[in-house]
């Protein structure tokens, strides 16, 4: 259902008036995101890889959240479709899930007829957590929802009696369907913020409510949504994350409450990720351009630049994910036996050092690959980590 922007929400947390430092913080972002789409206005050979570390950062930094650990080339191993090396299987399910859903988000940046609508909130949910029927994956949770402290064991947070839940979530949608003069990345960042409150789902509130807010951000179209996707900051930070939430949410449903310290919060990941982005989009070109001068003064075929590039970058390489990449990259299907020869002859240049036997045998940076990323890395400016709202 369509609204026009006099619909008034009675049951949800509200975005508050922005103020000038607010303001200040949403204009930085936005420079950013500006300088960033000019970056990546041409397309470029590395900016695949870019994308799909990208992907799997948010994929392990949202499920990271969610006590689910896995080593980053293990979640790039899961976007390209291949198996991990070290997740186990309901980590592999739960990067897997993830991944669907986030892809799914994806296709629907640019759909023309979209709207937002419960069907849509529990189809992703189920994309994301169907690999256990437990937890009704798909469906509004049948009870009482409380959230507890892995450490002391003591509820944190219950939701709102499952009574209340359709209203609640009908109004949710509604808003998101709304006309709205909330900035965007507030406006996302609220969504985020009240399906993670109102807990609709027995289980995977927090990934649903990280994968709808890059949703929002999405159907905007202004930079593509992964580089504006912050699941990556919160899995980093996931202590103040909790924290904030917890300050905001005060142990209950309480949408009257003041939701400043939550948009401030959101808007500081913003800012830290946007920088971290640009400077990674600076430093992948850079290096790439290093890789790309190196293959021809080794007679390396073209093709092995994106491997070296995933190894230069510490993920480990199999023969497997060597052809996904090259799939991904230029769509050549090379061979088993292909992708062997091109990964020994790595080795016998001194670029990559084997690891294990047989099936088990991956690669990884030799020092002297190491050593042209180490370089990259050298050369960057100072990070700014200063809180920018440390003087409002």
């Amino acid at each position: 259902m369509m609204m026009d922007g006099n619909y008034l929400s009675h049951m949800l947390f509200q975005a508050p008036a922005l103020d000038p430092g607010e303001m200040d913080v949403l204009e930085q972002i936005d420079a950013l995101r500006e300088t960033l789409r000019y970056l990546l206005h041409e397309p470029r050979r590395w900016e695949g890889s870019l994308r799909r570390v990208a992907m799997a950062r948010a994929i392990q930094g949202s499920n990271s959240i969610e006590g689910y650990e896995a080593p980053l080339d293990d979640a790039v191993a899961v976007d390209l479709g291949e198996e991990p090396l070290d997740a186990e299987q309901e980590t592999k399910l739960a990067l897997k899930g993830y991944r669907d859903a986030m892809t799914y988000v994806l296709q629907l940046a640019g759909e023309e007829r979209f709207a937002y609508s419960e069907q849509l909130i529990k189809a992703l949910h189920f994309i994301m957590t169907g690999y256990d029927l437990k937890h009704r994956p798909g469906l509004w949770r049948v009870g009482s929802v409380y959230v507890r402290d892995e450490e002391t064991g003591d509820v944190v947070y219950r939701g709102p009696e499952i009574e209340r839940v359709p209203e609640i979530m009908d109004e949710y949608v509604c808003t998101l369907n709304s006309a709205s003069d909330v900035p965007m990345l507030v406006h996302a960042g609220m969504a985020h913020l009240n399906l993670v409150m109102v807990h609709p789902f027995r289980d995977g509130n927090g990934r649903m409510a990280r994968c709808l807010q890059t949703l929002v951000i999405a159907r905007q179209g202004v930079l593509y949504p992964l580089f504006s996707s912050i699941e990556e900051y919160l899995g980093r930070n996931t202590r103040a994350y909790y924290d904030v939430l917890g300050a905001v949410g005060q142990g209950a449903w309480h949408p009257e409450r003041d939701a400043r310290p939550w948009v401030r919060f959101i808007l500081t990941a913003h800012l830290r990720q946007a920088q971290t982005t640009l400077r990674r989009v600076k430093e992948t070109e850079q290096l790439w351009d290093e890789l790309h001068t190196l293959a021809p003064r080794r007679a390396l075929p073209e093709r092995t630049i994106p491997g070296l590039y995933m190894a230069a970058m510490g993920f480990r390489v199999r023969n497997s994910t060597y052809r996904a990449n090259a799939i991904a990259d230029d769509g050549n299907d090379i061979t088993v036996a292909t992708a062997g020869r091109d990964l020994q002859q790595l080795v016998t240049v001194g670029l990559l050092t084997p690891q294990g036997e047989r099936r088990g045998r991956f690669y990884t940076a030799s020092p002297e690959l190491a050593s042209i990323r180490q370089a990259v890395l050298e050369a960057r400016g100072r990070r700014d980590d200063r809180d920018p709202f440390a003087e409002a």
